[in-house]
Order: C-alpha cells, then structure tokens, then sequence
C-alpha cells in the first residue's frame, strides 16, 4: 500500500499555474503603481490568459499627465500576446510567451514576479486573482 502525503493529495487533480500581478506606474522615477491586470500561465494545460481594468482616475490621481490611450493600447497588447494574435512573440509557445511578458523591465506597464499554485479550475482561479489584486 502506497501513502501519499496529504500534501501530494491536495495536488493531485490539480493544474499547476503561474501569474503575476500587472502593474501601472505612470512615473517609473517615482516608482507609484496601480494594479490593473492579472497574467496566468498553466503550461501543461496549455492556459495563458490575462484579465485587465484600468481606472483611469486612480492613473491620472498619480499622474494627471499620463497618456491614458497609450497605456490602454499597450494593456492590450498584453491580451494580443496572450491570444496569440501579435507580433513575432505570438508566434512563442504559451509558458515562453508568459516569460516574456512577465519579465523584469523598468517601463510604464510592469508586473511582479511571478507565483505559482494550484487549481481545478484556471478561469475561476483568475478571476478570484483578478478580484483580489485588481478590483
């Protein structure tokens, strides 16, 4: 008789992921944010979606002067990328695509570093994710 441990029981049935947080940070020098996005990557599931909200008055509360229409089409990049319908990085498989995008840079659009856990259900997953850190 094998025993598994309560550990390995809770993450049997259980899709591996990844995510990060994506942030806004209208003034890189200043080093304020904004969440406005969550990224999630289930390599062996082939998941790799993200979900975005940008409240424009939290942006233009730390920033009056931030170019909100650039911002929002850069955030839509990210769903472009993530879909696959985008540049040469479309063309990457789902888990290099979230490494590209996850990604450390000192830019406008960032996000944290990435955290894994599991889940039976990615949709639901992201949304409680999207829920907590967004809205």
């Amino acid at each position: 008789m094998q025993i598994i441990s309560p550990k390995k029981q809770k993450m049997q049935g259980q899709l591996l992921y990844d995510y990060a947080i994506i942030r806004v940070v209208p003034r890189v020098e200043r080093e304020e944010f904004i969440n406005v996005g969550v990224i999630i990557c289930g390599t062996k599931s082939g998941y790799l979606q993200a979900k975005l909200h940008l409240n424009e008055s939290k942006l233009l509360t730390l920033d009056p002067e931030a170019d909100v229409s650039m911002i929002k089409e850069n955030l839509a990049s990210f769903e472009k990328i993530c879909q696959g319908s985008k540049g040469p990085i479309a063309t990457m498989d789902k888990a290099s695509r979230f490494r590209w995008l996850t990604a450390v840079r000192s830019s406008v659009i960032q996000t944290s570093r990435p955290h894994s856990g599991f889940s039976h259900n990615l949709d639901d997953t992201l949304a409680r994710l999207f829920k907590e850190y967004v809205l």
